[in-house]
């Protein structure tokens, strides 16, 4: 078993490097710089169908192998085997240091997992990668809420729905949190 693994990372390495992108880093950046400029859109009647077109853009690597164990990450997660969706989140990250959503996905299973730092740790990686990705910022804004930081969660919630002035979802913890922040709660 242990001779396998440095085969298995070579063969990884391997295929990431000869697989082919789906589109330049160009083409990808006009077509998000799109969607969230349709995002953005005062009474936008199709906004979920906008924001399900950013996180499919979001989820490609650009490379199946990576594609496939963003797959079956987010299947264990769903399945509830949060310690195999971290294993498989983890390869992923390893061997794409620079795809975004392996780390928002694994900060998805770190928090289903109740291991807050990791997961914020893998959130703030995200925000690095991809400063508009309003579900890392809406995930921040839950950890912080749940640990009891009203200001944080608020402040991360704002700036999500800065991104994402559309769902409901984000506007209720604004809500919810402005009289801890404007000091009027009861």
């Amino acid at each position: 078993m242990i001779c396998q693994r440095p085969f298995l990372k070579y063969a990884v390495a391997a295929l990431l490097f000869l697989s082919p992108c789906h589109l330049s880093a160009q083409e990808e950046k006009t077509r998000l710089d799109e969607l969230f400029e349709q995002l953005l859109i005062d009474d936008l009647p199709n906004w979920e169908i906008v924001q399900e077109e950013i996180m499919l853009e979001w989820s490609r690597s650009g490379s199946p192998t990576m594609d496939l164990l963003l797959s079956r990450g987010r299947d264990a997660l769903e399945a509830g085997n949060t310690e195999l969706a971290i294993e498989h989140l983890t390869a992923l990250t390893d061997h794409a240091p620079d795809f975004a959503e392996g780390f928002n996905a694994r900060a998805i299973a770190y928090f289903h997992a109740g291991l807050y730092g990791p997961a914020i740790a893998d959130i703030r990686q995200v925000l690095i990668l991809n400063p508009r990705h309003f579900g890392a910022l809406m995930g921040l804004g839950t950890i912080y809420e749940q640990s009891g930081y009203e200001k944080l969660a608020y402040d991360a919630y704002v700036a999500a729905r800065a991104i994402h002035p559309h769902d409901p979802d984000l506007k209720q913890a604004v809500e919810r949190l402005e009289p801890f922040v404007t000091g009027t709660q009861l």
